[in-house]
């Protein structure tokens, strides 16, 4: 399969264009600018002012990755636009490329379990309904830009991923930082779920998804078993062999991080129904093992 690959060069985006190399498969990697990704040339590509790359619609799929940082920073209006924008806009630009004509026949898009918002002990499955707030208001319309494509000829796949344990990116290096210094207690109560994921299962997800067509719509890319924060937080301690007691309360988090303090203080109880029921096995299920992997 050749498949065009938007964000190639995120900490997603790399995972998985090192993986589909590895499965003998022909990568299209799409930046904003030049460079490689494993070995691949990037197609450039300024989502903002270009029209998709016509190397980018001679594949036979595309995994939809691209969009700024939630993390970067405080939710500034103009930083709203900017997350929103890369999201939704960039989605907008990948589907009107495919819509009515020859070309890719499966988008795999990318989106958050920030669609629920903030929902304490609430099972969530991709059955429920979408939560409130700047998060779960961008996902959905970055969900709903996806979904355009859809039709007799294109199969969408949307990923809803939960928080990625890598180890070089996203939160595993920052909370082993922290848990070093003996500082990554629980976070505003620690009673919150945290809907957390090895990479290698984002990966298997998004694989699967371009391969099984089976796979429609939106699916949870979670482990099969969320925590909450205080446990996952004594997990990190565990891994470590640090103790994690610290805590940071809500207030603190809110002086310094704004409206961007939901990342870390909603409560996601996200449960992966979907890949569940078509028969996805997880690599890495259980948050021990995936620590002790990446933070060795």
């Amino acid at each position: 399969m050749r498949v065009a690959v938007t964000g190639a060069t995120g900490l997603i985006g790399r995972h998985l264009t090192r993986a589909l190399l590895d499965g003998g498969h022909a990568v299209v990697p799409l930046s904003r600018s030049v460079g490689e990704v494993h070995g691949v040339r990037t197609v450039v590509w300024n989502p903002v002012h270009d029209d998709f790359p016509a190397a980018a619609r001679e594949v036979d799929g595309v995994v939809n990755l691209a969009g700024a940082s939630v993390a970067d920073g405080r939710w500034t209006r103009d930083r709203q636009r900017i997350i929103r924008e890369s999201r939704v806009g960039t989605t907008t630009r990948v589907v009107d490329a495919m819509v009515g004509g020859a070309g890719p026949r499966v988008l795999v898009s990318g989106s958050a379990t920030g669609y629920y918002g903030d929902r304490g002990d609430e099972l969530l499955p991709e059955t429920v309904a979408s939560g409130t707030g700047f998060l779960a208001e961008t996902a959905m319309a970055w969900e709903a830009a996806a979904m355009r494509a859809a039709g007799p000829r294109v199969r969408v796949a949307i990923s809803r991923t939960g928080m990625v344990f890598a180890e070089d990116g996203g939160v595993v290096p920052r909370l082993a930082k922290l848990a070093r210094a003996g500082m990554a207690g629980p976070i505003a109560g620690g009673r919150q779920w945290v809907p957390w994921v090895d990479i290698d299962d984002v990966v298997g997800m998004l694989i699967t998804a371009l391969d099984d067509e089976r796979w429609e719509g939106p699916f949870n890319n979670v482990a099969p078993e969320p925590m909450r924060q205080a446990d996952v937080a004594k997990a990190f301690g565990r891994a470590l062999g640090r103790p994690a007691v610290v805590p940071t309360p809500a207030a603190a988090l809110k002086m310094v991080m704004g409206e961007a303090a939901v990342l870390v203080t909603d409560s996601q109880r996200c449960v992966p129904s979907g890949p569940q029921a078509l028969g996805y096995r997880w690599t890495t299920p259980g948050i021990a093992e995936s620590l002790a992997r990446r933070t060795a």
